[in-house]
């Protein structure tokens, strides 16, 4: 790993998201903001610290899960609000210190490598934008930065700066010793800047260099709308990703694919597929306008409009159109149309006729259905749970399984006798 640590600021409440929810734990592409960003600063440094504060509690829990080596430092917000304050009580162990905000999850470890290499005391991320309102303005003088300034106290020749702050910073870990507990929080928010860190290293005569970086990388989330913003950017990383790796795409801006999914071997999405979870595809096809949810497909064909629930596995199936299967082991079967399975494990050789359902819910209860191999299930069947249907059995159109087992070779036939009314229409529409 490279000698720098990395500090996360995460701490804001995030109100512009209109949410109840923190804001670094919206979630694009089926991970949190902050998730995303994590992931990628350990590609970079395994030193990595997490300043929280609003919902801390949740935040831990949540980014924790997926990286147990993350330390944490909770701010004090009431007495040391902003930027400036969240840097208070952390301690990096490396000589080279950059700090990342929560709120930028299109940063990837590539993008990172600029602060790494550019020699300064202090490296300053910005951007060059035609319209620079909502930023604070960066001063560039000589090839060094001069100072920053927040746009709500930016005077009007410093809003007409286009050189905007990009929020990410690289310093000397003794700048951060000596400049931190000097901040003052007499300014417009009556909060401590982390960009006042600049003017005082400045005026010590320290260099400062900006480094220009690109806005897809840094685009900060803070509204609905830069979350949707940064999903569609999310999602075309994925996609090519996979498609690099082989994978068939027909019109891939029209698939959703989650950032824990993983393929193998040669797969075709069709248009309008949606996959997530930790889903594993291999050797399949998922047709038009699919759901896959947390499962795992081998050598299957799926849809179009089939429903796969989570915790399902299914290998050298077919599951034909508006077919749903939630939480069921399936090798080996034929589900071609209109059926309902779930909490099922049904063996090779099986066909699912139109209609089936099993039924799995005794409104307190969920119950398996276990269906061996070489079964032919009738259409408009429904199989009431707990059963179990041996191998080589027939269940007849119409019939209801109910608990118990099946013995094999077996025929199940449950119909009541067919009647015949005679003149029934004519006397209900009063017809001769």
């Amino acid at each position: 790993m490279n000698n720098i640590s990395i500090i996360i600021l995460a701490a804001g409440k995030g109100s512009r998201m209109k949410s109840p929810k923190a804001k670094v734990l919206h979630s694009i592409s089926g991970k949190s903001m902050l998730y995303h960003i994590t992931k990628e600063s350990l590609h970079v440094s395994d030193d990595v610290t997490i300043v929280v504060a609003h919902q801390k509690d949740a935040v831990i829990t949540e980014i924790s899960k997926d990286f147990p080596n993350v330390t944490f430092v909770v701010q004090d917000d009431v007495n040391f609000p902003g930027t400036g304050g969240a840097m208070k009580n952390v301690v990096a162990k490396n000589e080279k210190v950059l700090v990342l905000n929560g709120d930028m999850p299109l940063i990837t470890a590539g993008a990172l490598q600029g602060f790494l290499t550019t020699d300064a005391d202090i490296v300053l991320s910005i951007f060059d934008l035609k319209d620079p309102s909502g930023y604070g303005r960066v001063k560039i003088e000589n090839g060094e930065v001069s100072y920053i300034v927040e746009q709500k106290d930016a005077n009007e020749n410093e809003l007409a700066i286009t050189h905007v702050n990009a929020g990410i910073y690289a310093f000397k870990k003794s700048i951060l010793e000596t400049y931190i507990p000097r901040l003052s929080n007499a300014n417009a928010q009556n909060e401590y800047y982390l960009t006042d860190v600049i003017k005082m290293a400045k005026d010590d005569g320290l260099v400062i260099k900006p480094l220009l970086v690109d806005e897809e990388h840094f685009k900060g989330v803070n509204s609905k709308i830069d979350l949707a913003a940064s999903e569609v950017i999310m999602q075309e990383r994925i996609r090519n990703k996979w498609m690099a790796e082989g994978v068939i795409m027909n019109l891939p801006h029209t698939i959703y694919i989650e950032e824990g999914v993983v393929f193998e071997g040669e797969c075709v999405l069709e248009n309008n597929c949606r996959i997530t979870g930790n889903s594993v595809i291999k050797n399949s096809i998922i047709k038009s306008s699919s759901v896959v949810e947390d499962s795992v497909l081998l050598n299957s064909d799926i849809g179009p409009l089939a429903h796969i629930r989570p915790a399902s596995h299914i290998e050298d199936t077919h599951i034909g159109n508006f077919v749903e299967v939630k939480k069921s082991i399936l090798k080996g079967v034929k589900a071609g149309h209109l059926s309902y399975l779930g909490d099922s494990e049904i063996d090779t050789g099986t066909n699912i006729g139109a209609g089936t359902i099993t039924c799995n819910y005794d409104g307190v209860k969920k119950y398996k259905t276990i269906i061996g191999k070489n079964v032919f299930v009738g259409s408009d069947t429904q199989l009431v749970a707990p059963v179990t249907i041996e191998d080589d059995v027939m269940i007849a159109a119409g019939t209801t399984v109910t608990s118990g087992t099946v013995p094999k070779g077996s025929l199940v036939l449950s119909r009541t006798k067919m009647k015949f009314l005679e003149g029934f229409y004519y006397k209900f529409f009063g017809k001769k």
